[in-house]
Order: C-alpha cells, then structure tokens, then sequence
C-alpha cells in the first residue's frame, strides 16, 4: 500500500514588492522599449581594505521610453522578457542634467572633478 501524501495546498501568490530592486544610471537608450544600465557597488578587498568599485549591467523594459541617458533609475527584476532583458523599469529616480552632455555616462552618477565648491568661489567687493 502506498503511503499517505498530503494534498498541495494552494499556489502561493508572489508579491511583486518583495522581488529584488537595484538602482543604477542609464548608459544606452537607443533601443526600442529598452535600456541599458550600469548598476554599480562598493566592496572592500579583503586584504588590502582598498574600497573597490564594482559593476554589472543589465537590459531592462522600459514600456514608455521615459528613461533618458544619465538617467538614475529603479530596476525590478522579472522573469525572462528576452535573450538578455530580466529586468523592468520601475521608476526614474533622477533625472540627468539637461544642458550637460553625456557622452559617457558611467560618470553621470559621480561628482564631477571640475566642480568647485560654491564657498571657493571669489565675491566681489564694491
């Protein structure tokens, strides 16, 4: 006699809050309904205790075309929209400057080098 199974129970809904998100700047948007993201961490060498800079890059869905280059958008990931997109749009957290190009935009998302803090600049006295 085979022994006793239980029966399933019933499919568990998966919330679609609870998936993994990342966040990371807009590097390619030339595709249709697609865009390309460099999403990066810092981690600390183990040995050295030097903070490295490290990234992946991942296709997302973007259904509206809202996401620009140099854009800092919120990814979720989905199942397998393609050969390489798992991730969709969720929202554009920041949107790139308007008047600065980016050709490369890997360093949009970091403060630029040329920029002075507002104290050091001179006043001028009358």
């Amino acid at each position: 006699m085979p022994p006793k199974t239980k029966k399933p129970e019933a499919k568990q809904i998966v919330d679609r809050s609870e998936r993994r998100t990342v966040t990371g700047v807009v590097t390619a948007d030339k595709m249709e309904k697609t865009v390309k993201v460099r999403v990066e961490r810092l981690v600390s060498h183990p040995q050295f205790s030097k903070v490295l800079r490290k990234h992946y890059v991942c296709y997302a869905h973007d259904e509206k075309s809202e996401a620009k280059m140099g854009d800092k958008v919120e990814l979720m990931e989905s199942r397998p929209l393609s050969k390489l997109k798992h991730w969709r749009l969720v929202r554009v957290v920041e949107k790139a400057v308007a008047g600065a190009a980016t050709d490369d935009a890997r360093h949009a998302a970091r403060p630029s080098a040329n920029a002075k803090p507002a104290s050091a600049t001179p006043t001028k006295t009358t």
